[in-house]
């Protein structure tokens, strides 16, 4: 559900209860106050974890390039060795 369909439908839950009598109304305002602070609640802690996921995989690719350049750097090292003590390999 987007953000304007809930604020839309709450709005109208809201309305709807103003109308039913003092008794019903206390409680049920009340409830429908908890459920928009709950709602942002969900959004925040969803924006958090988009944040983190978007993180985790800046992360990764920059782990996977530095593997990368290691495994290259180790080939690179493996070949000089091997030309130094025997000069006439490959």
């Amino acid at each position: 559900m987007q953000d304007t369909e809930f604020n839309a439908k709450m709005s109208q839950l809201i309305s709807d209860i103003k109308t039913l009598p003092d008794a019903e109304r206390a409680r049920l305002e009340q409830l429908a106050d908890e459920t928009r602070n709950r709602h942002e609640q969900i959004k925040t802690t969803m924006t958090r974890l988009q944040d983190s996921l978007d993180q985790l995989r800046v992360s990764v690719k920059y782990i996977i390039f530095d593997l990368e350049a290691t495994r290259r750097e180790n080939l690179t090292l493996r070949k000089r060795l091997m030309r130094q003590s025997d000069p006439n390999a490959e």
